[in-house]
């Protein structure tokens, strides 16, 4: 609560290992969810249990985007309420910054404000932007307009990733259940189909030329899945190759798997088949995820299917070249981020 308006329940999405199911039943106190999921320390002996060396920090207070501040209204206490995350959370990776690693949170609706925020964050040693893959639900220009140059040459020239996480738009009417399938049912739909949200980041990303401009530029689909990157490419490349892309743009010197290839990655934690065949053909850009502490990570509880990080990373990647393997465990995460 800020000003008496709610604009978000961090504890919402601290559902791993609870007994419940959301959105029906979600923790309401910090009894109900473990230390890890709000204390540094213990978060540091969690990622020792389960065999994590470090973890990128995501954002959930203000929204995937960080849009959900632009509820309160007045925009000097916005950026104040951005200002305050991006403190606290600098704070709290401060327990061990090399395996805590934090992304900063961007208020893109200001373009100077998102600058200003983007530099004094990179100096406190954050180690990526989290950028909204859906301004235009804020009444923002959308992500393929050059109006977002300002914020991509500044990321170049530090030299670190912009990163989309799923769901970063304002996801408007999505969670209505408007075909009366039932609450669970239509948040499990939901949760399936934004992936496609960074399907359509991606897309504009390369079509939208940002690519071509910045080819120094790394972006980071995050939680959205990987097993739909091949068909995605091959769709982009057959439609950019058919569809006069070449006759406006004779500047593009890439088709988009090949941008893609040099610039993007995705990022998986369930998927079995879909996730190697996405490894198959992009070795080089995918990194393996636990999204944890979020309702359908990598942590086992009462009502959930999951595994443990390493028994699925085990049982799913064992086969593959050891090289690949360190390559999707770590290694391209690691060059990404700097760390």
């Amino acid at each position: 609560m800020v000003s008496g308006e709610r604009i978000g329940a961090p504890g919402y999405y601290s559902m791993a290992g609870f007994d419940g199911i959301m959105p029906i039943s979600t923790p309401k106190t910090f009894d109900d969810i473990h230390p890890a999921m709000f204390d540094a320390k213990a978060r540091l002996a969690f990622l020792d249990e389960e065999g994590v060396d470090a973890q990128i920090l995501y954002p959930n207070v203000g929204g995937f985007g960080n849009g959900y501040f632009l509820r309160l209204g007045d925009r000097e206490l916005v950026a104040q309420c951005v200002r305050a995350y991006n403190d606290f959370l600098t704070d709290w990776c401060s327990a061990d910054p090399a395996r805590l690693i934090p992304i900063a949170a961007v208020p893109f609706w200001d373009l100077d404000l998102a600058i200003s925020e983007i530099e004094r964050c990179l100096d406190m040693g954050h180690k990526a932007i989290n950028f909204c893959n859906q301004p235009q639900d804020y009444g923002q220009p959308p992500l393929a307009s050059k109006h977002w140059d300002p914020i991509w040459k500044t990321v170049q020239d530090a030299g670190v990733p912009v990163s989309f996480h799923v769901g970063g738009g304002s996801m408007g009417t999505l969670f209505e259940d408007t075909a009366n399938m039932g609450w669970m049912t239509n948040f499990a739909k939901v949760s399936s189909m934004i992936f496609m949200d960074n399907m359509r980041c991606m897309a504009d990303l390369i079509f939208g030329g940002m690519c071509h401009r910045f080819p120094e530029l790394k972006f980071v689909s995050v939680e959205s899945g990987v097993g739909w990157l091949p068909g995605a490419l091959e769709t982009f490349d057959w439609q950019w190759n058919n569809g006069g892309v070449r006759d406006e743009h004779p500047e593009y010197e890439l088709t988009p798997s090949e941008y893609f290839r040099r610039q993007l990655y995705g990022c998986f934690w369930f998927e079995q088949k879909s996730a190697l065949a996405a490894i198959d053909v992009l070795p080089d850009n995918i990194m393996f995820e636990t999204d944890y502490p979020h309702p359908t990570c990598m942590h086992p509880g009462p009502r959930t299917a999951a595994t443990r990080p390493r028994e699925y990373a085990q049982e799913l990647l064992g086969g593959l070249p050891e090289d690949v393997i360190r390559k999707v465990l770590y290694e391209t995460a690691a060059k990404v981020y700097g760390i």
